[in-house]
């Protein structure tokens, strides 16, 4: 059975470091048999000694790895990758890491792993890596939407040059960036950074789901019962962005379940920029997770056990302008409805 190569996106805004990320990663054993989309060689910046040329848009590194331009359409040049991989004319790469442009909305990027029944068939979406700029990260976050959607869709968040930026102001960053993304792991470039800890512990590994879920429920507290409409709400950021999470005790009908969120996505996918989940499902005993970005939502999973003990339906979201309390009486209607 083919098991689907996993894609990870590495994001952030101009000048955040996404470059130096991927050199220092780069080298790693784990790594080996990755390939690499970049915007242009001459961004990556690295040294032509560690490069020998296959063609004129394919190189490879002395780690092992391919790098290979982005040429038009991000999603000519995934199938493009994968069918010289299938040729035999690359080295059969395992894992594809995307640097994406710094003023990139990672949404459509996204879509193209689901939406291309081709792409879709051979890769799978993993973690997404957000560098954010310690000295220019609140600025950026306040003044480009496109910023704070790269902060929002996070799974992992690096905070670059800390060592030069005063430690008030990082931490002011840590937590307008948990303002937004609460469910993100924050790292500081200047720590250890294991590819397998940012990239290969993802949503389809049920040891590091059940821990980042534990992670949620600890932080479920900051994102219960906040009014929206509140002037200083601790979890909005600016005027658009905000962080909530809605909560049932009782079970949930499956059906009705994915009725209602494939009706929120179709009405409100642009606006609900991540979904993270714990469901409790009406005859099932253990808890089925969800994680989405998007229109994307990615396969269920399940957790072998509760947590916390308890079970009950958790559903984390850091949406544009959707309000906690129609979210949920909309939840429960649908509910309802099922019986």
């Amino acid at each position: 059975m083919m098991t689907a190569i996993p894609v990870n996106l590495i994001t952030g805004f101009l000048g955040s470091g996404k470059t130096t990320l991927l050199q220092r990663l780069l080298p790693s054993k784990e790594l080996a048999g990755a390939a690499v989309l970049v915007n242009e060689f001459g961004e990556i910046g690295l040294d032509h000694h560690l490069l020998q040329r296959v063609d004129e848009a394919i190189v490879l590194l002395k780690s092992g790895c391919l790098c290979c331009t982005i040429r038009g359409d991000l999603r000519d040049s995934v199938r493009d990758l994968y069918d010289r991989r299938e040729r035999g004319t690359i080295p059969a790469f395992d894992r594809l890491l995307i640097e994406t442009t710094g003023l990139a909305d990672p949404a459509p990027i996204v879509a193209t792993f689901t939406a291309d029944p081709v792409i879709c068939h051979h890769f799978r979406l993993g973690n997404i890596i957000t560098v954010v700029d310690a000295r220019n990260g609140r600025s950026n976050l306040a003044a480009f939407d496109e910023s704070r959607k790269q902060a929002a869709v996070a799974d992992r968040i690096i905070i670059s040059k800390t060592d030069i930026t005063p430690g008030d102001e990082v931490e002011l960053l840590r937590a307008e960036l948990l303002q937004i993304n609460r469910t993100a792991a924050q790292f500081d470039s200047a720590g250890a950074l294991s590819p397998s800890v940012l990239m290969a512990n993802d949503i389809y590994d049920p040891c590091a789901k059940a821990e980042e879920v534990r992670a949620w429920l600890a932080d479920e507290k900051h994102l219960q019962g906040r009014d929206v409409h509140r002037d200083h709400d601790v979890n909005r950021h600016g005027s658009d962005i905000l962080a909530f999470c809605v909560s049932l005790d009782h079970p949930l009908d499956w059906t009705a379940f994915a009725l209602w969120l494939t009706m929120l996505l179709n009405r409100h996918g642009q606006d609900l920029l991540r979904v993270k989940g714990m469901l409790h499902i009406r005859g099932v005993a253990t808890p089925v997770i969800i994680h989405g970005v998007q229109h994307t939502i990615h396969p269920p999973t399940h957790l072998d056990a509760w947590p916390d003990g308890a079970a009950r339906t958790s559903l984390i979201f850091i949406a544009q302008g959707l309000e906690r309390a129609r979210l949920r009486d909309s939840l429960e209607a649908f509910n309802r409805l099922a019986g």
